[in-house]
């Protein structure tokens, strides 16, 4: 009876310090993860704060494509230096076919399948899932983006407004695969960086109008910290989950939304919800220029959009071989 009491005893004993030291050890989880949000917020004089926030509604476009556009919609126009961001859902034979564009870049990142670009000068080429193609179209060019496979694919396209200096020099391609995107990883949070910098991982990719463009993914409880130059424009769009942007207290950002970030010298991402986020964190340095747009020419001035379709009718300065080409209709 007597070893039977003092055994119930130890047992209660090491079983009440199990508690503790759980209880203990659970605190000093919480406390470390509040002294690292903490450290993470004071890491910018002036971290940047939601403005504003854009559901991106279900369009179509193309020919039987469909897209949810968020800049470029009424709600926000542009937002100095970008012109439009299309989040497109396609399957064949719906498209992009033969069109053109003239004095700004289209940036195309694959998100699932796989998507073929065709162009008047000769250039052809397919990029899949994680790939990502950067077209310059200068003074003028006339491609097609089409489905390179059966089933959905799925895809991000920003159009990014180039100088005045830049809006006639010749098209540009910078195409990379999903492998030599350079990837930075820390805490609970992976960066693909597309354009940039992050975590001290530079992109490859020459951006002529400067600009970054991360694709991040956090795991639950994670936080992120990314400085942005001041004076840059920056926003983001969700792919999945529930991120927090700006301030611990904001509300999350459900999936296919854009906000708008304010000036600052960073900002604070946190994901709070039990599953992992997604989303694109895109910033740019304003042109400061006026800004023409017709469909896909974008200039400075209305007479410059004027002689843009002048000369893509007429097959001149820049368009010529326009004239003779039509691009080549894929088989699956």
């Amino acid at each position: 009876m007597v070893l039977g009491f003092i055994k119930q005893c130890s047992l209660f004993r090491a079983s009440n310090l199990q508690q503790q030291a759980s209880a203990s050890i659970s605190r000093q989880q919480i406390l470390a993860r509040s002294i690292q949000r903490s450290a993470a917020a004071m890491a910018f004089i002036n971290p940047r704060q939601v403005v504003k926030r854009i559901v991106a509604h279900e369009q179509p476009e193309g020919d039987g494509a469909v897209v949810r556009r968020s800049i470029g919609r009424p709600e926000l126009r542009q937002l100095d230096p970008f012109l439009m961001l299309d989040y497109f859902t396609v399957s064949p034979p719906a498209g992009f076919p033969d069109h053109p564009h003239r004095g700004f870049e289209t940036v195309t990142y694959m998100l699932e399948g796989a998507f073929t670009h065709q162009d008047f000068a000769g250039h052809t080429g397919t990029i899949q899932a994680g790939d990502l193609q950067w077209m310059t179209a200068g003074r003028g060019i006339v491609h097609c983006e089409m489905p390179a496979s059966t089933g959905v694919q799925r895809g991000l396209q920003l159009w990014i407004n180039l100088s005045s200096k830049f809006k006639m020099i010749e098209p540009n391609y910078q195409e990379l695969e999903s492998g030599n995107i350079p990837v930075a990883e820390k805490d609970g949070t992976s960066v693909k960086v597309i354009a940039g910098e992050s975590l001290g991982i530079s992109s490859p990719v020459y951006t002529r109008t400067p600009t970054m463009y991360l694709d991040v993914t956090m795991q639950p409880g994670a936080s992120f910290a990314q400085e942005i130059s001041e004076g840059w424009n920056s926003f983001a769009y969700t792919l999945e989950g529930r991120p927090t942007f700006g301030s611990k207290g904001t509300p999350p950002i459900e999936a296919h939304t854009t906000v708008e970030l304010s000036h600052g010298d960073g900002v604070m991402v946190w994901n709070d919800s039990d599953k992992a986020c997604r989303f694109v964190l895109i910033a740019g340095q304003p042109l400061n220029e006026p800004v023409f747009q017709h469909g896909p020419f974008v200039m400075n001035t209305r007479e410059e959009i004027v002689e843009a379709i002048r000369d893509y009718k007429g097959f001149r300065n820049g368009f010529e071989r326009a004239a003779h080409w039509q691009s080549h209709p894929l088989d699956f």
